[in-house]
């Protein structure tokens, strides 16, 4: 699956370092869904590591030459200068090493400069991340985990191995993260100096489920991808994000907390004990209006008794916004509000209302029915108003770029208001 544009990683310069491990073949893919992403990759490989990619296959994915010689300046694997390694290190928005070996880990530890990864590393000023991949016994090793405690007390990025079986046939910890691991962890790291570096966002995620009896309860479509979206939006623009989110099977962004919810009153309760401090709410989910006015104990069984069904009946559930605008007025936070207005007829009328009743900073407003926008979709149409009277359309965007759309104008409000 092709990887979409990321903000985030347009014209940025990541040099990709690759040392000699099984796991080398996955930086190929990384460095693949870099490129497609909008960076400029540049990778350094090391003896060792050419034994089991060519450097080929790097510069066939990044479309950029691949440096692997110290000592040969010219355009077969050596640089094009005997000083090049400077540039390259000057130039760098990012060093990731993948997968690191335990030797090249003692390499950094000490400082030495034997090749053109490890000289590069030393001339770097940007950040440094490295992935370590190896044995398990051998990342258990006292030597290996004190050179990364050594490491990260230097400010390297270190990112944990997962457990998993080796080439060996043991199973332990040392596995290299997939690829998409591995750029939610570039991502962050990217994204520590953005917009919204310092402050804290709560996300809100998913649709409700209200409970009927022990087996069955009430919900909605909603998928919670947009949510999600939203939430990673907030992490590339450098935000400490809270999710609550209703559902699980959608893949945690990177740096993000999980708030585990099911149902309104549920998530009435972790928002407000979020928001309290919070810079921004972003209230994406999808609330349920109603719940089951009594929840049976026992599951609803169909008898011979009753061939027309049952009546249920429904309850008002809290309105989590309006219990928000009344913590705002006490204690002015969360400082900027966000709503969404997912309706099927008077689209802006309804957005409208709902933002002057509930106290927003700006409505995000989609029509459910259309057939490429709205719940269980990977795109979404858009118009937001603000509570200056603004309405700004969007035609059709990815859940994605909604995100973005949304985070930067969160963004412009905090801006504005501390100014």
């Amino acid at each position: 699956m092709a990887q979409e544009k990321i903000a985030l990683f347009e014209n940025k310069r990541i040099m990709l370092g690759v040392t000699g491990s099984i796991a080398a073949y996955k930086a190929v893919d990384l460095a693949s869904k870099l490129t497609q992403a909008g960076a400029l990759v540049d990778v350094i490989m090391t003896e060792a590591a050419q034994r089991f990619v060519t450097p080929l296959a790097f510069q066939s994915v990044t479309g950029r030459p691949v440096y692997t010689d110290l000592w040969q300046a010219d355009s077969n694997g050596g640089l094009p200068t005997h000083i090049a390694h400077v540039g390259l290190g000057e130039g760098a928005d990012l060093l990731v090493i993948a997968p690191v070996t335990a030797n090249t880990i003692a390499k950094l530890t000490h400082g030495l400069a034997d090749d053109l990864l490890s000289v590069t590393a030393l001339a770097v000023r940007c950040p440094v991340m490295v992935a370590p991949a190896m044995d398990g016994g051998m990342y258990q090793h006292a030597a290996t985990q004190a050179n990364l405690a050594v490491l990260r007390g230097r400010g390297v990025q270190i990112i944990e191995p997962e457990v998993g079986r080796f080439a060996s046939g043991l199973v332990g910890q040392g596995r290299l993260p997939e690829t998409p691991t591995l750029m939610g962890f570039i991502r962050r790291a990217l994204a520590q100096n953005g917009p919204l570096a310092g402050r804290r966002v709560v996300v809100t995620a998913g649709g409700t489920k209200e409970p009927i009896d022990p087996a069955r309860y009430i919900t909605n479509r909603s998928s919670g991808r947009q949510g999600y979206a939203v939430a990673q939006a907030a992490l590339d623009a450098g935000a400490e994000v809270s999710l609550i989110s209703t559902v699980e099977h959608l893949p945690l962004p990177i740096g993000a907390t999980r708030v585990k919810v099911s149902s309104a009153s549920e998530m009435l309760e972790a928002v407000l004990q979020a928001a309290n401090s919070a810079d921004v709410l972003i209230m994406a989910a999808a609330v349920a209006d109603f719940r089951p006015a009594v929840v049976a104990t026992q599951k609803i069984k169909k008898s011979d008794d009753n061939q027309t069904g049952i009546t249920l009946e429904l309850a008002r559930t809290e309105d989590i916004l309006l219990a928000v605008k009344m913590l705002r007025q006490q204690s002015g936070y969360p400082r900027c509000v966000v709503g969404f207005a997912a309706e099927s007829h008077d689209l802006l009328a309804n957005a409208a209302s709902k933002l002057e009743r509930k106290g927003l900073d700006f409505i995000v407003a989609n029509d459910i029915t259309a057939p490429d926008a709205g719940f269980e979709v990977e795109t979404n149409r858009i118009t937001i108003l603000d509570a200056a009277g603004g309405r700004t359309n969007y035609d059709l965007l990815s859940k994605a770029e909604v995100g973005q759309v949304i985070v930067a104008q969160v963004a412009e409000i905090l801006t504005n208001k501390i100014s």
